[in-house]
């Protein structure tokens, strides 16, 4: 595709998502939930009368992976309350670490057996499987339950754990990629569990000394435009060094970086004008980019996606409903037997289960996925699947669980 077709399309797409907008909240649709019926609408209106998008894999994988991602990313690290997030580091971690590498396991399972198909759906595809649908992103309900007065503990325990999850699933999935990719070689368990830590932690470090970096010339440049560039500058050097150059977790590093930045100019340097545009500015930057993105998995659903692949999607909804189900209830009741450990009561267990919808970065890591993998369009297919189920019935689900916590906790 030229660059001109694709920058008018990429143009239409955003002035589509600006007129949405509105329309979605007059109606109170999902937005993202909304710009995937209209790219798919769209899309199968331009097929029938034979027209090609001219849309392909190869036109928006390096856009998502290295354009979309770390915006999405960094936005989320910058903007958390820095102050909540180490208050309840050790319950967001062991949500985000330990409780989904099990639930991915615990998916994956329930998807080998459930789709029964070793040949055509190895081990290595429910695996994959398992770690893009373990990344949550609660954005859509956090809004409305702040709005709804819900404790800011578990708010935060909730984009937390979302934040640093997020995190641990991408690694994991590039982890069980470069498997797929490469079957003759023998990496046993130990050989990933230690290439995990090597590419987590690694990212971990890059993102400080880059994050620290960044910090020092935050310094030097008081002015909000230069700030904002700034962090702009520092999302794509922290993923670009750590995932290309260094080979290890480019998420890992942005997220890290993107703390440290966010918490000195939301403390440190800026004012409140000033913390508020480079805070508009990446709403923005994510705005434009989940837009886009939900536009593009509308128009990459195909009629076929539900024909061909239903059960598998009614499979992998199951599976994950079921894991998220055990991490979270059975992830709380283990927290309470650590005496200084405040319990999370019965009522905020339900509304961290619903509220671990799927969006942003299951797409991401879906479309993603390279089409010499002949599972490919299966896996999609399901990740697909599950991110309509919680748009669409998952998300709509909290309004009413959320009266009901208001009125068990008076």
């Amino acid at each position: 595709m030229a660059i001109s077709t694709g920058l008018i399309l990429l143009a239409m797409m955003l002035l589509l998502a600006l007129l949405l907008k509105p329309v979605a909240e007059k109606f109170h649709i999902p937005f993202a939930g909304l710009l995937v019926v209209t790219g798919f609408v769209g899309s199968e209106i331009l097929v029938s009368l034979d027209i090609d998008t001219g849309i392909r894999y190869d036109s928006f994988h390096d856009l998502i992976l290295f354009v979309f991602l770390p915006l999405l990313i960094f936005e989320a690290a910058f903007k958390i309350n820095a102050q909540q997030l180490f208050k309840n580091l050790m319950a967001i971690l062991f949500f985000a670490i330990p409780v989904m590498l099990f639930s991915t396991a615990i998916a994956a399972v329930m998807i080998y057996y459930g789709i029964g198909h070793p040949t055509g759906f190895p081990w290595i595809a429910a695996l994959l499987t398992g770690s893009l649908l373990a990344a949550t992103d609660p954005a859509a309900v956090l809004e409305i339950m702040r709005k709804a007065g819900v404790p800011d503990r578990l708010c935060i325990l909730i984009e937390g754990e979302a934040l640093f999850n997020d995190a641990t699933a991408i690694v994991t999935f590039s982890i069980f990629l470069y498997i797929a990719q490469h079957p003759m070689e023998d990496i046993s368990f130990m050989d990933a569990s230690l290439r995990f830590l090597v590419v987590f932690f690694g990212g971990c470090i890059v993102g400080l000394f880059i994050g620290f970096g960044f910090l020092f010339l935050s310094r030097l440049l008081q002015d909000f435009v230069q700030q904002a560039i700034v962090t702009l500058i520092a999302a794509y050097i922290s993923y670009l060094v750590a995932q290309q150059w260094l080979n290890v977790s480019g998420v890992m590093s942005v997220l890290v970086a993107g703390m440290i930045l966010g918490r000195v100019i939301h403390h440190d340097f800026q004012d409140h004008e000033k913390s508020s545009f480079v805070d508009d500015f990446w709403t923005f930057n994510v705005y434009v980019a989940e837009s886009l993105m939900f536009l593009l998995m509308g128009v990459t659903i195909t009629l076929g996606m539900f024909s061909d692949n239903w059960l598998a999607m009614l499979i992998g909804i199951v599976a994950i409903l079921i894991a998220r189900a055990i991490g979270i209830f059975g992830g709380a009741k283990t927290l309470s037997f650590i005496p200084s450990f405040k319990p999370i009561r019965l009522g905020e267990q339900r509304l961290m289960f619903v509220g671990g919808l799927r969006g942003a970065v299951t797409l991401a890591l879906a479309l993603s996925l390279p089409f010499e993998l002949d599972y490919w369009w299966t896996v999609q297919s399901i990740a697909f699947g599950v991110v309509l189920f919680t748009l669409f019935v998952q998300a709509p689900i909290m309004v009413p669980l959320l009266n009901k916590h208001e009125k068990e906790s008076k």
